[in-house]
């Protein structure tokens, strides 16, 4: 089963021990009261097979038929360029022979081929104080915070912590560093995971780490109308960890009002202990970090922790590391941005030329490639440099640009 089945077992096997209510559980897995319950009386009849859709496998009957997407793509493209999906849709049932589609199945079919919107809008909205969420677990808050936390005693450093939304505790895996970056929130998650458990979801502003802001697509990005995520995005969905993101910074107030706090206290703190680096910061932060949790730390509406368990076949180092895609070159190395690891023969001196793999570089910086779950190849630590394939700019609402033959990969500015 993927995470996001895994993690929606759990829920239900919360639900029938009487742990979650099921307006709960329809929060966390983001369904309603009545499909949950639904839910809840196949798992205790079927386990968890409860949680594969009956439907996986099977071609939908309502399905269009290829020749008619290719029909409404090239009339978007042509005809009809630039017109919004409403009236796209109007316009095709006026056409001869008429396709009559939904607006909705347009919207479906235009997205999957990397066709975007004409208009973007958002609505207001009206905003309201968020009530603190009942069980530790359901949601976190992380966020970084750049600072002169040791004032003129050392360099500018950035905190990079997270606290608990049901009882606002300073969790473990806070730690200084140069910049906020997606090294410091794979390890702050990885840390969280191996002390606590998998929470249900985070809450985050939109920083470059955490979530895509370019407008660059790769081809196979415009064929499916989704960027990839960055490398946090890439590891909360694989520990099926909900991401959601804030429109501005009072949305996520609890952790900004925690900077505050430690922005007043904690400096203070490393004032008292003569912290002058980061080593000697982070020595004084895991001490402070218990007694600013007796301090400020409240009880939760329910004292049941919703953490959820990683499971043992879960390679969790893995998981909260830099990932990479490349082809194994002709001569049985791979390439990325000036760096070179050389491949050994597989079984029976096999070769592994074209073949395509998954790079990953660990939190301690070394290396380790990947064929399947299979590791082929390891190398030794490196500086940790973010890697990003050059992308092209998605050319306006049209046909995209060509694309280049292979990705060639750069370091992150920092």
């Amino acid at each position: 089963m993927a995470e996001w089945q895994w993690k929606r077992w759990d829920v239900l096997q919360r639900v029938m021990a009487g742990k979650l209510t099921m307006p709960q559980a329809s929060e966390i897995l983001r369904l309603s009261v009545r499909q949950v319950r639904r839910l809840r009386r196949r798992a205790e009849r079927d386990g968890r097979q409860a949680v594969v859709h009956g439907n996986r496998g099977r071609v939908p009957a309502h399905r269009i038929d290829d020749a008619t997407r290719t029909r409404i793509l090239a009339l978007r493209r042509t005809t009809y360029r630039d017109f919004n999906d409403t009236h796209f849709a109007e316009k095709l049932a006026e056409e001869r022979p008429p396709i009559a589609v939904s607006v909705r199945t347009i919207r479906r079919v235009l997205r999957t081929a990397g066709i975007g919107s004409v208009w973007r809008r958002r609505p207001r909205q009206h905003h309201r104080r968020r009530d603190r969420k009942p069980q530790r677990g359901l949601m976190l808050l992380w966020d970084g915070s750049r600072h002169a936390w040791l004032e003129d005693r050392g360099p500018l450093l950035t905190l990079v912590g997270a606290i608990d939304d049901a009882s606002s505790e300073l969790l473990p895996g806070a730690h200084f560093v140069e910049q906020e970056c997606a090294a410091a929130y794979l390890q702050l998650l990885h840390t969280i995971a191996t002390d606590r458990g998998l929470p249900a979801s985070i809450y985050m502003d939109q920083h470059g780490a955490l979530k895509r802001n370019d407008d660059h697509w790769t081809l196979a990005e415009e064929r499916r109308g989704r960027q990839d995520p960055t490398q946090v995005g890439h590891a909360l969905e694989a520990l099926g960890i909900t991401a959601i993101y804030a429109l501005s910074p009072q949305a996520k107030g609890r952790v900004e009002r925690l900077w505050g706090t430690l922005q007043d206290r904690l400096v203070s703190e490393l004032r008292l202990a003569g912290a002058t680096t980061a080593a000697e910061a982070n020595a004084v932060l895991t001490r402070y970090r218990t007694a600013h949790n007796a301090r400020f730390a409240v009880a939760p509406a329910d004292t049941t922790a919703a953490w959820r368990p990683v499971r043992a076949t879960l390679d969790l180092t893995r998981v909260c590391s830099f990932r990479y895609e490349a082809t194994v070159l002709k001569d049985n190395t791979v390439r990325l941005s000036g760096l070179v690891f050389d491949i050994p023969p597989g079984p029976r001196r096999r070769s592994y030329a074209d073949t395509r793999v998954e790079v990953r570089q660990l939190l301690d910086g070394s290396w380790r490639i990947y064929e399947g779950d299979r590791v082929i190849a390891t190398a030794g630590a490196t500086p940790h440099r973010e890697l990003r394939a050059r992308r092209r700019r998605k050319h306006g609402r049209g046909a995209p640009a060509t694309a280049p033959a292979h990705a060639e990969w750069a370091a992150a500015a920092p």
